[in-house]
């Protein structure tokens, strides 16, 4: 595991991801915030950081205004995928993909994907499912779940 450093960067080769990170926070009504547009993925700052002991979380719209997302392919990830963030402090974890799985927002499993763990994770969170038209919305959320591989150096 690693100390704490922002990640910088997140990149899933297997579907052509290469994004900036902004920070994330939480919205009022205690839901996690996302990205402003579908251009940049977001990391959730109140995680622990990518390589830490605990879930780090990073987050992007599967699309935007008619528009494919940062994430748009985030449900084609398969387990064994490498998933690398780069790191402020010029380090880069890379995770290996255990699983993706699919989830009804109103039935969201928060502890699963927001509680300790004992080991260095990674979640890659998206909408997902049927788009609820008056709802403006997905009903569904992506999850892909990940865990540390290894550290390459800076």
């Amino acid at each position: 595991m690693l100390p704490g450093s922002p990640p910088v960067r997140v990149q899933v080769p297997t579907i052509g991801v290469d994004s900036g990170l902004l920070d994330l926070g939480l919205q009022a009504d205690g839901t996690l915030e996302v990205p402003p547009d579908g251009t940049s993925a977001g990391w959730y700052t109140d995680a622990p950081t990518p390589g830490e002991l605990g879930p780090a979380v990073i987050a992007a719209h599967v699309d935007w205004e008619g528009q494919p997302g940062v994430f748009h392919r985030l449900r084609d990830v398969r387990p064994g995928a490498e998933i690398s963030v780069l790191r402020e402090d010029g380090t880069t974890a890379v995770f290996l993909v255990t699983t993706v799985e699919q989830f009804a927002k109103d039935e969201f499993p928060t502890q699963t994907v927001y509680g300790d763990i004992d080991h260095a994770g990674l979640r890659l969170i998206t909408c997902g499912g049927s788009f609820d038209g008056s709802a403006r919305s997905y009903v569904d959320n992506i999850v892909v779940f990940a865990e540390l591989d290894r550290v390459a150096p800076a």
